[in-house]
């Protein structure tokens, strides 16, 4: 393999670059993290590693090519650093089934979140909470199965679909500020509770999980972009 330097590009309040942060930590690997602040423009390093889709996060990788796309880097990282513990499971199964749950976040469950806090009137509002709230039942379930009653959807240790999952806590404790509410509720998601906690606790996320009043205030900055926008769209 190439040279064994490591760079990350991300930014701090982005789920998805905490991903590979998170897999470098579980991998005990040193990596050089480059933070972009993408409110004030891309960097040409950011630009040259990712020309396809232009986003963080990148992973380089010594002499290789830069890997782009969160879910790909993690699944990346396992495969290149075979000799530290797994991340995806050994089990072909188990491995279709994480892979599966991740997309389905990305897909559909996350967008729901982003969509609380956008939502034009109470109705919109209603029917984006009940959606994120089907998708942590859901959730509970496949936690129920994948864990096989130990502390993660990996097992005994946190893996793939914990760090897809996980990595969006940030924005679910941000949206429940916002909103006064409880989404991840004690009498709902017993199960989804407890690992949150030990997930964010974890010595390979905790100084990866953005403060969640730092994010608010972040949050309420995109937020504010977005309706200015939209009435901007609206006046023409």
């Amino acid at each position: 393999m190439a040279t064994n330097e490591v760079k990350v590009l991300g930014s701090w309040p982005s789920p998805y670059a905490m991903r590979p942060r998170i897999a470098l930590n579980l991998k005990s690997l040193t990596y050089e993290y480059i933070e972009e602040k993408l409110w004030e423009g891309k960097s040409e390093l950011l630009l040259q590693s990712n020309p396809v889709y232009k986003k963080i996060p990148v992973l380089i990788h010594g002499d290789n090519k830069p890997i782009c796309e969160s879910l790909i880097i993690v699944q990346y990282i396992d495969e290149a650093w075979s000799s530290g513990p797994s991340i995806l499971p050994s089990d072909p199964c188990e491995r279709a089934v994480a892979r599966f749950w991740a997309a389905y976040l990305d897909d559909k469950w996350f967008p729901a979140v982003k969509s609380i806090g956008v939502a034009k009137g109470e109705e919109a509002k209603k029917a984006a909470i009940a959606q994120v709230e089907e998708g942590l039942a859901l959730m509970e379930e496949a936690y129920d199965k994948c864990s096989k009653g130990k502390g993660y959807f990996g097992g005994d240790e946190v893996g793939y679909l914990d760090i897809a999952f996980g990595s969006f806590l940030g924005w679910l404790r941000v949206t429940e500020k916002f909103n006064a509410m409880k989404l991840l509720d004690e009498g709902k998601t017993p199960g989804l509770v407890k690992w949150a906690d030990r997930f964010c606790s974890h010595a390979a996320v905790k100084d990866v999980m953005p403060d969640t009043d730092k994010l608010a205030e972040f949050g309420k900055f995109v937020i504010a972009k977005i309706r200015a926008a939209g009435a901007a769209a609206e006046m023409h």
